[in-house]
């Protein structure tokens, strides 16, 4: 009886010795957790978001060569987009992507002469380039030179599956008054931050 019980001590001091096994499923469980959330943020951030690096003056005085922006790539596959929008889309034809603003949407009647933007008849209220355009008329000069229709593009209505879109600095942006109308299915996605530089970070204004 008494080497049973001495036994039995051993084995109780020999346990105390041995790391506890929860221990080490802890840190097991906590790694898997780690390994997965990085990966669905990846997939977060490549899957739904992208960034975009501002190259030009096209959007002046709203947007600005190297400011980094977050694109908002899944939004047009719950909606289309709407007028105001900022988007990403790619041109084939220039074989890289621009950033524009959305004008006009299918079935709109859109027309551009000079600094004076009508859709289906009615002026276009555009605030986010007021400012530019009160000091282009200070100066005796028009903000806009490219007119639409135009004779490369004569029909002013928005096709089904399209929109038409303009860059905020008029006289300086290669859009739709010179490609056409983009379709829908070469946009990108619509830009909703601006996170670079640090002092610029905001969320743009539709």
């Amino acid at each position: 009886m008494e080497q049973d019980i001495q036994n039995d001590g051993v084995e109780l001091r020999e346990q105390e010795h041995k790391p506890p096994k929860k221990a080490k499923n802890e840190v097991v469980e906590w790694l898997k957790a780690i390994v997965i959330a990085l990966i669905l943020v990846a997939l977060i951030r490549w899957l739904l978001f992208k960034p975009f690096i501002v190259d030009g003056p096209s959007m002046k005085p709203n947007f600005h060569t190297g400011e980094r922006l977050i694109v908002n790539e899944i939004l047009y596959d719950i909606r289309k987009p709407q007028r105001g929008e900022v988007i990403v889309f790619h041109v084939p034809s220039e074989g890289k992507d621009f950033i524009k603003r959305v004008i006009a949407v299918a079935g709109d009647t859109v027309k551009v002469e000079g600094d004076t933007v009508t859709v289906n008849g009615k002026p276009v209220n555009e605030t986010y380039i007021k400012d530019a355009m009160d000091k282009s008329h200070k100066a005796g000069q028009l903000y806009n030179d490219k007119d639409f229709p135009n004779s490369a593009f004569p029909d002013g209505k928005v096709p089904a599956g399209h929109v038409f879109v303009m860059g905020d600095n008029r006289s300086d942006s290669t859009d739709s008054r010179m490609i056409g109308y983009v379709p829908l299915s070469d946009i990108v996605g619509r830009a909703d931050l601006i996170f670079w530089p640090v002092k610029d970070i905001h969320l743009i204004k539709h």
